[in-house]
């Protein structure tokens, strides 16, 4: 007889809240894991960034390694237990970064979360088992509307904590994870279906083989490109926010926390809601490319921001940006069959950690150098300016690219007939 969790029929409702209880516990921490770092490199900024920057490239590094292990792992035995693997992993190293006292700690603690941090590639390919083929734009947006709640609540938390200590935020944002946890070893129920399961191979799950192997896809591997350089180009902000505006406009940890949480709410307006309109009248391929301008014209914003109010007008407006990812996604998705999806979930994520391996590096070493005293002229803003050059070229191999699809994948989905929804929660 099966299991109570077994014998739930799979929806989208019990990985969102997986998800939102996920990246609640990592926005906690957001505001403070640099004030953190600041602290242990005696209080300066520059010094700071760059090894923010290092301990990001770490973190980036072991989800590149093991985030296809991990989504080819979850097509041989399920989603479900990778994804509770991954959450145990990330609530006990939470509490590892609570304790440490130096910042080698950090430096192992970021290994430790990057390899068990690497759900999403199970997430996604989760949402693409419930999800019909002509749907999964839309609801791979849950991932960003989920991202977008956990943001709104997250940093606020994160910033108010962070005045009682900076620890503190550490040891709640673990207690939320293994929370979170233990609602998915009761709650969350298989997706994967055993005839869509096959055997664990080394070969698929070696990283550098697995984003080779997207040859076999060559529609696929242009939009994997893209997706590698909108994910580079974003890692400025994860990496330099709180520096950046601590630096130019002087703001606390409450003040960061409040625009952290603004960006999730919009967030969360976008990619519940904007971007299933977008992708249902305009198609996948506009949408993406909608998201490219928009995100374009915001980092190039963000750069040149002298004051704080202004930077709420460009997340007000920027946040359109997030119609790319899950357009870009969903075409990815619909080019493979339903035996490779988490392998291929698993490749786009060792991409977006393989542009975090680097972006950050870049990001914080740019920013650090030119608010130094060995440049004449000061431009806190230049990381921004190399993240819209980086979209601008994004844009372009995007346009290259769309124009090799199938004339379904660039066609508004309401015409593409009437479809049952994924059933929900």
């Amino acid at each position: 007889m099966p299991s109570l969790v077994t014998s739930r029929r799979p929806a989208l409702g019990f990985i969102f809240i997986t998800l939102v209880l996920d990246i609640l516990g990592i926005g906690i921490i957001v505001p403070v894991l640099p004030k953190l770092v600041e602290h242990f490199k005696g209080g300066s900024v520059e010094a700071a960034a760059h090894t923010l920057g290092f301990l990001s490239a770490l973190y980036a590094l072991m989800q590149f390694l093991f985030a296809p292990v991990l989504g080819s792992l979850s097509d041989k035995v399920g989603r479900r237990p990778v994804i509770l693997f991954s959450l145990f992993g990330s609530g006990v190293d939470y509490f590892f970064l609570a304790f440490a006292p130096s910042l080698a700690w950090f430096f192992v603690g970021r290994m430790i979360s990057g390899i068990t941090g690497s759900s999403f590639s199970a997430a996604t390919a989760y949402i693409a088992d419930v999800s019909p083929p002509e749907k999964r734009a839309a609801n791979f947006g849950l991932v960003g509307a989920a991202f977008g709640l956990g943001f709104i609540l997250g940093p606020l938390i994160g910033g108010i904590l962070g005045q009682y200590g900076l620890h503190v935020p550490f040891v709640v944002a673990g207690c939320l994870t293994l929370a979170n946890w233990l609602y998915g070893l009761l709650v969350l129920p298989e997706s994967l279906k055993p005839e869509n399961r096959r055997a664990f191979s080394l070969a698929r799950a070696n990283p550098v083989g697995s984003l080779l192997d997207l040859k076999r896809f060559p529609a696929v591997l242009g939009l994997a490109l893209t997706h590698f350089l909108i994910c580079l180009a974003h890692q400025v902000l994860p990496s330099t926010w709180v520096l950046y505006t601590s630096y130019r406009y002087h703001w606390s940890e409450l003040q960061t926390g409040v625009s952290l949480a603004f960006v999730g709410f919009m967030a969360a307006m976008v990619q519940g809601g904007l971007n299933r309109v977008a992708v249902k009248r305009l198609g996948e391929a506009k949408s993406a490319s909608i998201g490219l301008l928009v995100a374009t014209a915001a980092y190039a914003l963000y750069g040149f921001a002298t004051e704080g109010w202004m930077v709420y007008v460009i997340i007000f407006f920027g946040s359109a940006a997030g119609l790319t990812g899950p357009a870009i996604q969903g075409l990815i998705s619909r080019s493979v069959g339903a035996d490779v999806q988490g392998e291929v979930q698993g490749t786009m994520t060792s991409l977006q950690s393989l542009a975090a391996i680097f972006g950050p590096i870049l990001a914080t070493g740019l920013f650090g150098y030119f608010i130094s005293d060995e440049v004449t002229i000061k431009i806190p803003g230049i990381a921004f300016f190399v993240s819209a050059g980086i979209s601008v070229l994004s844009l372009l191999i995007a346009t290259r690219y769309f124009k090799r699809l199938p004339p379904q994948a660039t066609m508004p989905s309401a015409m593409e007939g009437a479809e049952q929804e994924a059933e929900p929660a």
